[in-house]
């Protein structure tokens, strides 16, 4: 097989009287021995202390590993994984949705670059991975740190293809404990819990539960809601629309999943959307389209090409709501008003440019479970309590499968009131 190892130190020939090989002038200079003459294999170089025994290992192994086409030169590994993220596999992502870029690339840049960055692609192994999951589970939440965790597997197997490393440590971990997601259960909300809510709540917002809990809308499809998406006659919403965040400006965008759905409503929902109306009628917004970002083509300025509808919800000074501002100034002082979360802490803040000068600022507990996702999961419970089929049910909320829906909702399907257990009495009864 062609390769061959060179002592840099002694000639290649000997001495033609002494027979025996003579030192050259590199003699006790530099790395001793050279591999060379791999077809596509960079020269290597190993140490006097590696001796010959390390060099032929080598060669060996690169001579096989050349032959299969599987040959890594190791060297390459030694880049930093932060300069790797940065200059080679960041570039490389191409996010649709710049709210999900802005998701990785905080959960990378925050909790995989400040504790793992400064190591060699090659020179993280289960070590370092060990105090890496140690750090995050004493510092961010199991779903947090499991959406790292993965983050990084995909930057390592994309150093797998450039040739840079041989293996992806951290596939197939048996060692480690990794992070996994908390299951989530759904809780429906009584009744008298989505009124008393309701009740605490602003009431200019108030429309907001009725169509979070009798048409399952998510709060961005609340917020996108148009007057022209009320089909009145067919007693239906059009679910075609949301306000979305990105960074600091606000766009509009297909719903989640990109999938738009139409979702039968009561007639109790549309009297209420028309009194609602009535008050305070819709107002025209317009918004960028799916990224508020300037464009850099011709195609992206026609993309984002900013569309005006007439949204059933404003804010107070007239713009679209904002998920989060709707969060904090409505959503939880009405759940602190109901008794759902306490009463929030009252804390002081200093103003920035304003020397001795402070504000209020009203900190509430954090209640996932209580978020305005609950009077989804409510809809949800009083469609499959009244027997609603399974894959209707998906359609009306927008999953992408049934089988999410049975996933997410298993354990909201109502008992089967002993009818199994009547038809396999009868069964053995009658055998």
């Amino acid at each position: 097989m062609p390769g061959y190892i060179e002592d840099r130190w002694m000639t290649k020939k000997p001495d033609p009287v002494t027979g025996e090989k003579r030192r050259t002038e590199r003699w006790g200079k530099g790395l001793r021995y050279r591999v060379a003459g791999i077809p596509g294999v960079k020269d290597r170089s190993f140490s006097k202390l590696h001796g010959p025994e390390g060099a032929n290992a080598w060669l060996a192994k690169a001579q096989h590993e050349s032959s299969s086409g599987e040959f890594v030169d190791p060297r390459r590994g030694q880049m930093l994984l932060k300069d790797y993220i940065t200059d080679e596999w960041w570039p490389r992502r191409d996010y649709a949705n710049p709210t999900t870029e802005r998701t990785v690339k905080g959960r990378v840049w925050n909790h995989i670059v400040p504790h793992l960055g400064d190591y060699q692609l090659n020179g993280i192994k289960t070590a370092q991975l060990a105090d890496w999951l140690k750090t995050l589970k004493a510092t961010v939440g199991p779903g947090t740190a499991n959406e790292a965790w993965g983050y990084l597997s995909s930057v390592f197997q994309s150093a797998i293809d450039d040739e840079r490393i041989t293996r992806n440590p951290c596939r197939k971990q048996t060692t480690l404990s990794v992070p996994s997601k908390p299951p989530v259960k759904p809780r429906a909300w009584s009744k008298e819990q989505v009124l008393a809510v309701q009740e605490a709540m602003d009431e200019r917002f108030r429309l907001c539960v009725d169509l979070g809990v009798g048409a399952g809308l998510r709060s961005s499809e609340v917020f996108g809601l148009s007057l022209a998406d009320i089909d009145f006659d067919g007693r239906r919403i059009l679910v075609r629309r949301q306000v979305k965040k990105v960074g600091a400006k606000l766009a509009f965008a297909l719903p989640k999943g990109e999938k738009t759905r139409e979702v039968p409503v009561p007639d109790y929902l549309l009297k209420r959307i028309e009194e609602a109306l009535a008050q305070r009628p819709a107002q025209e917004i317009t918004l960028p389209w799916k990224d508020p970002r300037p464009p850099t083509t011709e195609r992206e300025e026609k993309e984002r090409k900013p569309q005006t509808h007439a949204l059933i919800l404003t804010g107070a000074l007239g713009g679209a709501l904002r998920r989060d501002s709707f969060d904090t100034r409505v959503w939880k002082p009405a759940l602190a008003g109901a008794g759902v979360i306490p009463p929030p802490v009252e804390t002081k803040q200093p103003i920035r440019h304003r020397p001795g000068v402070s504000r209020t600022v009203l900190k509430y507990v954090e209640s996932r479970e209580n978020g305005f996702h609950a009077l989804r999961h409510t809809f949800a419970s009083v469609q499959l309590d009244a027997r609603e089929p399974i894959v209707a049910v998906s359609k009306w909320l927008g999953h992408a499968d049934p089988s999410i829906t049975l996933r997410i909702y298993a354990h909201m399907m109502p008992e089967a009131d002993g009818r199994g257990r009547s038809a396999m009495q009868n069964w053995f009864e009658n055998s």
